[in-house]
């Protein structure tokens, strides 16, 4: 099975490493090709143009930036003009459900199958292939896919196309809700005078409990906030879930809030940071 790989960054990168582990066949196409290049040690083809790196793929996943740019690769760098009738398309990019739908609907008309496939597990879960695969789109296509999935972690087809990303926006939800809360509840003990790396020990194995806790609290105890999944990837995340509320005519008053806190996080310098940075709006916010 011959695979393409468009969009070799944080996550791109090692999840093509996996592919490459697993036998597959890759190619890879970024658009800064310095990034591509990163796989060919591990023999992956490396490709100028997103084109070229599509034209003798079984299957093309996508892992870009936002739904514009996958549009733009999509339809207008000429990629689906040159795939094979039959090529599974797998966008694993987080969008819209509303432009999934559309992608998915522009290539059934070529014969092109499509999965709206967005993931959770930051680039921890892509380095050990535990990623949680959410996925939207016909159940056959579902079934071709599990052996590129199985490489990745763990797929659930959750229903028809852009069923994946509503998925996901849920997830997205509750992951940067959560940091929230994990936040202002350490800065609380922390000026209280706790030490705020026992309090997420004493208060780990209850009801408090979470992988947001576990993972972004211990960041936010180091004060370590390299960026594994960018704080702007979670806004946009945010601002795509209350597009969709929007067109869903549903109030989501909690991730509104949110979105505003993580805009104001990256307006006062922490948007190419962490997620978990929200730590350092709350602290700032506090003087702390």
């Amino acid at each position: 099975m011959n695979v393409t790989v468009l969009g070799i960054g944080l996550m791109g990168l090692p999840m093509g490493r996996r592919l490459r582990e697993a036998g597959f066949a890759v190619t890879a196409w970024n658009r800064t090709q310095e990034k591509a290049l990163r796989l060919a040690s591990h023999g992956a083809r490396v490709a100028h143009t997103a084109a070229q790196a599509v034209r003798d793929a079984d299957v093309v996943i996508t892992m870009l930036e936002n739904g514009d740019v996958v549009d733009s690769v999509l339809f207008g760098q000429g990629v689906a003009a040159v795939l094979k009738p039959g090529t599974l398309v797998i966008d694993m990019s987080s969008i819209r459900p509303a432009q999934a739908r559309q992608h998915a609907a522009r290539l059934g008309e070529l014969g092109v199958p499509h999965l709206d496939a967005p993931v959770s597990g930051g680039t921890v879960g892509a380095e050990e292939g535990t990623l949680a695969i959410m996925v939207g789109g016909d159940s056959s296509a579902f079934e071709r896919a599990l052996p590129l999935f199985k490489a990745l972690g763990r797929a659930t087809h959750v229903g028809p196309h852009g069923a994946g990303q509503l998925a996901k926006l849920a997830n997205q939800m509750i992951v940067g809700i959560t940091i929230g809360a994990v936040s202002e509840a350490l800065l609380l003990c922390a000026r209280g005078g706790a030490d705020v790396g026992k309090v997420r020990e004493a208060i780990r194995g209850g009801f408090a409990e979470s992988r947001v806790l576990e993972l972004h609290g211990q960041r936010m105890v180091d004060g370590d906030f390299i960026k594994r999944a960018a704080l702007t990837v979670q806004l946009k995340d945010l601002r795509n879930a209350l597009s969709t509320a929007a067109e869903l005519d549903f109030e989501a008053p909690v991730t509104a809030l949110f979105e505003q806190l993580y805009a104001s996080a990256a307006e006062h310098g922490f948007a190419e940071l962490d997620h978990s940075a929200l730590f350092k709006e709350l602290a700032r916010r506090n003087g702390m």
